[in-house]
């Protein structure tokens, strides 16, 4: 971050808003070296809430000589230690602050896919004790050159960037996401009840059941920035393709230009122009990675470009973002994968949503 005054605001944002830290709550904070600032300024705000406080540090290297040296035993390893960490924390605070995004670049996909797979039993933890409210996690991003390097800009434009998407260039950045969270709710309370979703684009037409299924406000809780408003489909009722006009980022990779065609709520066809043996890899992790886990609108307006980080390319204003891959509990979701894969559309040009039937989305804005 560039100075002390935006630091500050965010650890006391992602302190008293997006976590919502209580006396004598046990939180985790995870990141990178790089991060220390920012992990530095949350754990004083924690201390001061008089929390209970841990940080687990990652260092450089350590995923590649994981990935480069691991036997098969290690790959399929469900580490005891992150299992007791998400069955007896209260909150998770996550921070991506990378030092090189490409660490992944040679690794092959198989290996990715197995790891994954031995998250699985980690991740249905977690997703059960936060849909059961026993627990709560936030993911935020710190910058650094890596990131900017990724998203073309300068170190010093690229923190401008997260400044503006988590509202931390104004005075009081809590009172610009109750704004914004205000503005959702009247896009989740047109939506929730509604049956069919019928997506037109270019090379999309697409249509989702959505019918008994609980429409979120994601609105800086979890995800720090944020800006979406989404649900888990019926897992049998997508039908028709639809082509995603940004790259699919999955640990680091890039899979450009993919199409899916859907039949029975299945991906039976599935292409991509640059990555292509990646998404098939990840399309065959298991049965549930063929099908859709979620679907989404992008309503922060704030972040302004793709960046090639899907926290915050997913909430860009005027996207839509599919996952294949494990649903969301709290949505009513019931496909279960190892893999939950965020894959995100423009829709400001010649781009419709229709809610049964009714037009309520073009262009890249709410028309109801």
């Amino acid at each position: 971050m560039a100075t002390d005054v935006y630091i500050a605001r965010m650890a006391r944002a992602l302190v008293d808003y997006s976590a919502e830290i209580k006396e004598k709550d046990k939180v985790l904070i995870q990141g990178t070296a790089l991060a220390a600032p920012l992990i530095e300024a949350l754990y004083k705000e924690l201390i001061i809430k008089g929390a209970y406080p841990e940080t687990l540090l990652i260092l450089d290297n350590i995923e590649t000589i994981f990935f480069t040296y691991a036997q098969d035993h290690q790959l399929t390893y469900v580490s005891p230690f992150r299992k007791y960490y998400v069955e007896n924390v209260d909150i998770i605070i996550g921070i991506i602050a990378d030092y090189n995004t490409k660490y992944l670049a040679s690794v092959p996909p198989e290996k990715i896919a197995q790891r994954a797979k031995a998250n699985q039993e980690i991740n249905n933890i977690l997703f059960e004790r936060t849909f059961q409210g026993q627990m709560k996690w936030t993911l935020t991003l710190f910058p650094t050159h890596a990131l900017a390097q990724e998203a073309s800009m300068s170190l010093m434009e690229y923190e401008e960037f997260v400044h503006n998407a988590c509202f931390l260039d104004k005075e009081d950045p809590v009172a610009a996401w109750k704004d914004l969270s205000k503005n959702q709710e009247k896009v989740v309370s047109y939506l929730q009840g509604k049956s069919t979703l019928h997506f037109l684009g270019e090379d999309t037409d697409l249509t989702v059941n959505v019918n008994g299924r609980t429409w979120i406000n994601s609105d800086g809780h979890r995800n720090f920035p944020s800006g979406e408003v989404f649900t888990s489909p019926v897992e049998t009722s997508a039908e028709g393709s639809i082509r995603f006009t940004y790259p699919g980022i999955y640990m680091g990779k890039e899979v450009e230009d993919i199409t899916l065609t859907f039949e029975k709520g299945r991906v039976v066809k599935a292409s991509a122009e640059k990555g292509d043996d990646l998404l098939q890899e990840m399309l065959n992790t298991d049965e549930g990675a063929r099908r859709l886990g979620e679907v989404a609108i992008g309503t922060n307006y704030g972040i302004t470009q793709f960046t090639k980080n899907i926290l915050f390319d997913e909430k860009i204003g005027g996207t839509i973002h599919l996952a294949v891959g494990r649903s969301l509990p709290d949505a009513g979701g019931q496909n279960d994968s190892a893999i939950h894969w965020d894959l995100v559309k423009n829709m400001k040009q010649d781009s419709q949503i229709y809610a049964d039937g009714e037009l309520f989305y073009e262009n890249g804005a709410f028309v109801f």
